[in-house]
C-alpha cells in the first residue's frame, strides 16, 4: 500500500515515491517529495522516452458515482471519467483468462514492468492469457473531478473502486480485439494486486464473484488497523540482533531526554548533537531521526527496486567502529547524553553506536535540507494542506487511510514492557495531522468498512494469499503471528514466502538477466506455484462452462 514515513531523503526518497512503497503515516515532508516526484516523471514524459510507450495508454469511460442511493455520495452525478490501463495480448490464446494487475495507490504507469517481465507477464505465458495493468481512481491521471477538495474526494472510497474494477471487466473492449468478446463474466478474469492492491482484490473475489474468477492477494493487508504500532515488529524480530537493541536503546535515550526531562538543556542539546537544533518540536525531531529503522520494507530482491539504506542503517547501529569519522567530536557530549538518558553504565558499548547514528541521520537526511529545519522536517503546516488544485495529488492516499484503512505507525502503541524502535513521541495524534488539516477528519478511520469483509480470517475459493515472511505489513495480513495456521490448497492457495519482504513475486526478470541466485529460489518457488495454481482454476473454469452448456442442453432437449 506509497505512505512514505519513514523513507529518507534525496533521491532515495523521490525513486519511492514513484514506485509506490506502500507505507502510511506519510509527512509534509513526504508529500512535497511526492510533488518533485512527479514534476521529474511529467519532464521525462515531455522528452518522449517514457517507457510507457511500450504499451500505449487506453481509457474507459466509467461511471463517477456507481451507488446513487447512498447519502455519503451526495451530491450524486450521472458523469463519467476516464480510468486509464494498458495491456499486452501477445501471449492470448482463445479461451485464456484476462490476468488483471490492480495499480492501487499509486499510477499505473508505474507498474507496466510487471506487464513486461514480472507476474503479470509470467502468468500470461503459463496460460495464453492478456495482461492487463489497471489504473485506480484518483491516481496518476485517473481524476473523476478537476480538483482534490475535500468534497470531491467523497467518491475515493473502496467500494467506489471495487465497482470501477468490476465495471472495467464487464464493458472493455480492447482496441485491435474488437471482434473478440473478452468481457466478463463470459470469459475468465484473474485479480492480481500487491499490497493495499492485494487486500483490494481479495475484497473484489468476494464481493464481485460473478466477475472474478479468481485473486491473488500479495502482501494484501486485508486486516485494516486504525494504530499500526506492529509495523515495526518485522524489524524487530527479523533484523540483525545488534540493529535491532541498539535501536531500542537509543530511541530509549531519546524519549528519556525529550518526555521525562523536558523543559531541560539536555533536550536542546540532544537536538544539536544530531544536527538538528533549529528543529523546534521535540515531536518533529523524534520522526526525524526514525527513517532509518523502517528502511526494511524498500529492500527486495530485484536490483531495480532494491534500496541499501536499510542495511547501511543497520550497519552503523551495530558497529563499535566509528563509520562516520566527522562525529568523532561528540564523544564527550553523546556520553554525557547517554547518562542524561539512563544509560551511564552502558556508555562504553553505546557511544560508538550512537556516533554512528548521529552521523547516519546527518548524511541521510539533515543534509537534504535547503531551508529552515522546521520548513523541512515538521509535520505542521496549515497552509499546505489546505491545497486541494489536481496537482496536489499526495492527497488521495492521505484520504483513504483517513477514513477507511488507518495504519498510522506509531511507536506510542507499542506495549509498555517492550522498548520500541520509534519514539513514544510519535502518536496517533502527531500522525493523524494531515487527517485534520487536509481533510477536517477528526474521527479514527471507519476500519470496520474493510475488515466486514473477513480481515484477519478472509477466505473464498479460488483466492490466493502470499506473503513475505520479513514483511512489515504481515502483521495486518492473514500470515500475521499469532494467527491459526491454514492448509494451503489448489482453490485456497496460502504461501509465505521465505525470508521475502513486501509483495516479492511481483517483480521479475528477462531470461538473460537471471542468475543462480536472482530470483531468489524462495521466490522462483512462489512464482510457478501461482503459474500452477491459475492453470488449475482455468481447468475447473471449463469444466463449469461445460456443465453449463450441458445443462442448456439438457434443458432445450427437455422442451421437446
Amino acid at each position: 500500500m506509497v505512505m512514505l514515513r519513514g523513507v529518507v531523503a534525496g533521491a532515495l526518497c523521490l525513486a519511492h515515491v514513484v514506485s509506490g512503497t506502500f507505507r502510511t503515516s506519510l509527512g509534509l515532508k513526504d508529500f512535497r517529495e511526492q510533488l518533485e516526484a512527479e514534476e521529474s516523471s511529467n519532464a521525462i514524459e515531455a522528452r518522449d522516452i517514457d517507457p510507457a510507450l511500450l504499451y500505449p495508454v487506453r481509457n474507459l469511460s466509467v461511471p463517477i458515482d456507481h451507488f446513487h442511493n447512498e447519502t455519503k455520495y451526495e451530491p450524486h452525478t450521472k458523469a463519467t471519467f476516464p480510468l486509464r490501463y494498458w495491456f499486452d495480448a501477445s501471449h492470448y490464446k482463445k479461451g485464456g483468462p484476462i490476468i488483471v494487475l490492480q495499480g492501487g495507490e499509486t499510477a499505473g504507469d508505474g507498474r507496466l514492468p510487471f506487464l513486461q517481465k514480472g507476474i503479470v507477464a509470467q502468468l500470461t505465458q503459463a496460460t495464453g492469457g492478456l495482461g492487463v495493468i489497471l489504473e485506480h481512481r484518483y491516481y496518476g491521471k485517473s481524476f473523476p473531478l478537476p480538483d482534490l477538495s475535500t468534497s470531491n474526494l467523497r467518491f475515493l472510497t473502496t467500494d467506489q473502486a471495487l465497482a470501477d474494477m468490476a465495471y472495467f471487466a464487464k464493458n472493455v473492449v480492447f482496441p485491435g480485439l474488437e471482434h473478440l468478446d473478452l468481457t466478463a463474466p463470459k470469459n475468465p478474469w484473474i485479480a492480481y494486486g500487491g499490497s493495499y492492491a492485494g487486500a483490494f482484490v481479495a475484497i473484489l473475489r468476494k464481493v464481485y464473484p460473478d466477475v472474478y474468477w479468481g485473486a491473488i492477494s500479495s502482501s494484501g493487508v486485508t486486516e485494516a488497523v486504525y494504530d499500526y504500532w506492529a509495523y515495526y515488529e518485522a524489524a524487530r524480530i527479523y533484523a540483525p540482533k545488534n540493529c535491532v537493541v541498539s535501536t531500542q536503546k537509543l530511541t530509549n535515550v531519546i524519549d528519556n531526554i525529550l518526555i521525562k526531562k523536558a523543559g531541560t538543556e539536555y533536550v536542546q542539546r540532544l537536538k544539536t548533537a544530531f544536527g538538528l537544533g533549529n528543529l523546534t518540536r521535540s515531536d518533529d525531531f523524534a520522526n526525524t531521526v526514525s527513517f532509518g529503522i523502517s528502511g526494511l520494507q524498500s529492500t527486495n530482491w530485484d536490483p531495480a527496486e532494491n534500496s541499501t539504506d536499510f542495511g547501511v542503517y543497520c550497519d552503523a547501529m551495530s558497529s563499535q567502529k566509528l563509520l562516520y569519522p566527522g562525529t568523532a567530536k561528540l564523544e564527550s557530549e553523546v556520553k554525557a547524553l547517554l547518562t542524561a538518558g539512563g544509560y551511564g553504565s552502558e556508555v562504553a558499548t553505546l557511544t560508538n553506536p550512537m556516533l554512528n547514528y548521529i552521523g547516519y541521520v546527518n548524511v541521510s537526511t539533515v543534509q537534504s535540507c535547503r531551508g529552515s529545519q522546521d520548513g523541512c522536517f515538521t509535520n505542521f503546516n496549515a497552509t499546505f494542506y489546505k491545497q486541494d488544485n489536481i496537482r496536489q495529488t499526495w492527497r488521495a492516499w492521505p484520504y483513504q487511510y483517513c477514513t477507511e484503512w488507518g495504519y498510522l505507525q506509531t511507536g506510542s502503541g507499542v506495549p509498555a514492557n517492550q522498548l520500541p524502535l520509534i519514539s513514544r513521541l510519535i502518536t496517533l495524534e502527531y500522525t493523524s495531522e494531515v487527517c485534520r488539516a487536509a481533510f477536517n477528519v477528526t474521527k479514527p478511520s471507519n476500519v470496520e468498512a474493510i475488515n466486514k469483509h473477513g480481515g484477519f480470517d478472509i477466505s473464498y475459493p479460488r483466492l490466493a494469499i502470499v506473503d513475505g515472511e520479513w514483511d512489515p505489513w504481515r502483521a495486518a495480513t492473514p500470515h500475521a503471528l499469532g494467527l491459526p495456521p491454514r492448509v494451503s490448497t489448489t482453490s485456497e492457495p496460502f504461501i509465505l514466502i521465505d525470508k521475502a519482504v513486501h509483495h516479492w513475486d511481483e517483480n521479475g526478470l528477462f531470461p538473460n538477466e537471471t542468475t543462480p541466485a536472482l530470483p531468489p529460489a524462495p521466490v522462483v518457488e512462489a512464482q510457478r506455484a501461482e503459474a500452477v495454481f491459475v492453470k488449475a482454476w482455468m481447468v475447473e473454469w471449463k469444466k463449469s462452462k461445460c456443465r453449463t452448456s450441458n445443462k442448456k442442453r439438457l434443458a432445450v432437449t427437455e422442451q421437446y
